[in-house]
C-alpha cells in the first residue's frame, strides 16, 4: 500500500505492518476521544515514525497514488479529527 504523510513525501508498505499501525491508530483515537493531548501527541509522533521505519520511501518524483493519507506530525487534533473514518486514520 502508498501511504502519504502530509508535507513528507510517501512510502510502500507491506500489508502485514498494518496489524501493528492499527494498535497505535486505535490508541490515537481514544485519545482523541476523550481530549488527552498529550497522548495524541505522543502517539500521533509514534504512528508515523513505525510509518517511516516500516516503509520504504518513494522517490521524490514518483507521482504513485495514495491509498491512505495520514497526518502532518504537528497537526492538531482537531485537523485529525476531520480526517477521520469510522476505523480511525487506517482502515481495518
Amino acid at each position: 500500500m502508498i501511504v502519504r504523510i502530509m508535507g513528507e513525501g510517501q512510502v510502500k508498505l507491506d500489508d502485514a505492518h498494518f496489524v501493528e499501525l492499527n494498535k497505535l491508530d486505535d490508541e490515537l483515537l481514544d485519545e482523541m476521544e476523550s481530549g488527552d493531548e498529550a497522548g495524541f501527541r505522543r502517539t500521533l509522533s509514534a504512528l508515523l515514525d513505525a510509518v517511516r521505519r516500516l516503509g520504504a520511501p518513494l522517490p521524490d518524483d514518483s507521482l504513485e497514488p495514495s491509498e491512505l493519507i495520514l497526518p502532518a506530525e504537528d497537526a492538531t487534533l482537531d485537523e485529525v479529527r476531520q480526517m477521520l473514518s469510522d476505523d480511525g486514520l487506517i482502515p481495518g
